[in-house]
């Protein structure tokens, strides 16, 4: 089964409420699994409309991924975020 990954883009309008959005998700991180390999850091934008703030994820799978944004424990972290951040999320596949 292959492993499954988000993206996320992010924009923070508000660096110090999105240190509350960080640790509100942290527990749903956990429990399903989340390896970040990619969190802010620097990047090169060569094509397209960039955000200052770029994540990858890695999950387990697509379903533990999906599980992970559905949690209850996620979605009070998001309903912060949306708050103090502009962003585009999806998961993907990744590949055997």
């Amino acid at each position: 089964m292959p492993k499954g990954y988000w993206i996320a883009r992010v924009d923070v309008r508000d660096p110090e409420r999105y240190k509350d959005y960080v640790a509100t998700a942290k527990p749903a991180f956990e429990r399903y699994g989340a390896k970040f390999l990619a969190r802010g850091g620097g990047y090169d934008a060569l094509e397209g409309q960039s955000r200052a703030r770029n994540v990858v994820i890695e999950f387990p799978s697509r379903q533990a991924a999906l599980d992970c944004y559905n949690s209850a424990e996620y979605q009070a972290a998001k309903a912060i975020r949306v708050t103090v951040a502009d962003a585009e999320m999806l998961i993907v596949d990744g590949v055997d």
